[in-house]
């Protein structure tokens, strides 16, 4: 009892150092950049309607639904379950779980050993009047405890940094999430597209082909000449040969999306891709769709969130290093009790306890050095900070330009791809009637063609770019599926012990950290 008694009283003791410890290093606080309180996009603008804060994030976190697709909203979630990326993310959130359990060790004693050893000694003697050899065992046992306290806030900065960096690698899934639903999304509608234009180009086709049937008749039968068949023939063959190309694209989309969703690439797909009614079919894009699009969640982007995270995580490792600096204080204890069997020989118990001082004096620089080293990577990670900042006000405000741009030509389009099929229908009509030659259905024909699709390709990019907005904004960043699943989850239990640390796997909740 007296020996327990003891050992409170060096807890407590150490405990009162601790309190009264100093902190090295530079304290973190966040600090966003002047411009970003007044930068405004007078694109966002235009895009955007002033609602709730609070709406604007709820309809961010699952933007895909404003396009009323099950089956883009089935590929994510099947992307959300599967997808690699979003696997490895996760298990860098548990690696980061674990290095801060590391760093959390500290606040114990730092030396925690126990021995015992059971020896047998064989004395042999030689000479003398009574030569007799020996034989006894020899046991000992002992317990050693060291606790360096924290004087310096070596321990306490460590702890700081490795809880940032959880945190941070919480944020880094969170910015995994946003690039996958994203790329499914642009893959998907990028595959649609390209549908959409293998339609195109095979109705187009037979139009041609029909074209050059009607020259190779009139030809044969002495009513033209071979320069229209010839020209019919080109256009209709070079109309044709994009076919392949097209029908590539479409397999690679489609290969694309099978990757991203975890599964390998197979004309079989596991899953169908074109319910009816959903082939070629591009949403169109209109105000009513862009009122959900929330401007004010750029410096909620997870990304944005990861580097001031990995800032502060460095800023604390400035003081893990500085704490070399100085002295280090410890308390030691030993227990230890030895005996023999040798007759005569009595046991032996003995307890030891003390302080120890140690202080690398001569250095030679070493550890300014290494503080150095600390804070040129501080800096370094506010550079990238800043610019990570100065990037994402880019990338929304290049996103909203081209959506505002390809709505603008939508309109354009949509009445030059009318335009173009009523010149068609004319030039076919008065070419049949003699009234022109051949030529002006041929010039007829490739400008419909490319209007039909142009206008199909500006409609993607409209899609694309409001797609890249949510990106750039940070939307789609949220879900309440676990961090590792269960299939992962079993296997890693059945190799390592991971105690509860599995069990706490789910996202943080908001405000467990102060951004």
């Amino acid at each position: 009892m007296r020996i327990a008694a003891g050992a409170r009283r060096v807890l407590a003791a150490g405990s009162l150092c601790l309190s009264a410890c100093a902190r090295l290093g530079p304290d973190f606080h966040a600090s966003h950049e002047d411009w970003v309180e007044h930068w405004n996009s007078p694109a966002i603008e235009q895009l955007s309607a002033r609602v709730d804060g609070q709406g604007d994030a709820e309809r961010a976190a699952q933007w895909w639904k404003v396009f009323a697709d099950p089956t883009l909203e089935r590929l994510i979630a099947d992307a959300d379950a599967h997808n690699a990326s979003l696997k490895i993310a996760g298990l860098r959130v548990m690696e980061a779980r674990a290095q801060l359990g590391i760093a959390q060790s500290g606040r114990y004693p730092q030396l925690q050993q126990v021995s015992a050893d059971a020896l047998r000694v064989d004395r042999r003697q030689a000479g003398g009047r009574n030569p007799e050899n020996s034989q006894f065992w020899q046991y000992s046992a002992g317990f050693d405890i060291g606790w360096e306290l924290d004087f310096w806030g070596r321990f306490s900065r460590a702890i700081e940094s490795a809880d940032a960096a959880y945190f941070a690698a919480v944020a880094n899934h969170d910015d995994a999430m946003v690039l996958v639903r994203a790329q499914v999304a642009d893959t998907y509608f990028a595959m649609r597209t390209a549908e959409a234009r293998l339609r195109i180009a095979r109705d187009n086709a037979k139009l041609q082909r029909r074209s050059y049937e009607i020259t190779e008749r009139l030809f044969k039968g002495g009513e033209t000449d071979e320069l229209d068949v010839q020209q019919a023939r080109t256009q209709y063959l070079g109309t044709a040969s994009s076919i392949p190309e097209i029908e590539a694209q479409i397999v690679r989309a489609r290969n694309a999306i099978a990757t991203l969703t975890g599964r390998p690439p197979s004309p079989a797909a596991p899953y169908d891709l074109d319910p009816p009614g959903t082939e070629g079919v591009i949403p169109l894009i209109d105000r009513v769709v862009l009122q959900d699009v929330p401007a004010n969640l750029l410096l909620r982007r997870p990304d944005i969130r990861a580097a001031e995270l990995q800032v502060a995580a460095q800023s604390a490792r400035i003081g893990v290093a500085m704490a070399d600096l100085y002295p280090s204080l410890s308390l030691l204890g030993s227990i230890g009790w030895s005996a023999t069997s040798f007759a005569g020989t009595p046991n032996s118990f003995i307890m030891l306890g003390g302080p120890s001082l140690r202080w690398n004096v001569f250095d030679h620089g070493r550890i300014r050095n290494a503080v150095r080293v600390e804070d040129a990577r501080l800096q370094q990670l506010i550079v990238s900070y800043e610019d990570a900042v100065r990037q994402a006000a880019r990338e929304a405000d290049d996103a909203a330009t081209g959506l505002v741009k390809a709505l603008e030509r939508e309109v354009i389009l949509r009445d030059a791809q009318a335009s173009a099929a009523r010149s068609f229908t004319l030039a076919s009509t008065l070419y049949r009637e003699g009234f022109t030659d051949f030529q002006r259905v041929l010039d007829a024909q490739r400008a419909l063609f490319a209007q039909q699709d142009a206008y199909l390709v500006n409609r993607s990019n409209a899609v694309s770019n409001l797609i890249a907005l949510y990106k750039a904004l940070g939307g789609g960043w949220y879900s309440d599926r676990p961090l590792v699943d269960t299939a992962t989850r079993r296997q890693m239990e059945q190799r390592t012990n991971w105690g509860n640390l599995l069990d706490e796997q789910t996202r943080p909740a908001k405000g467990d950290r102060d951004e």
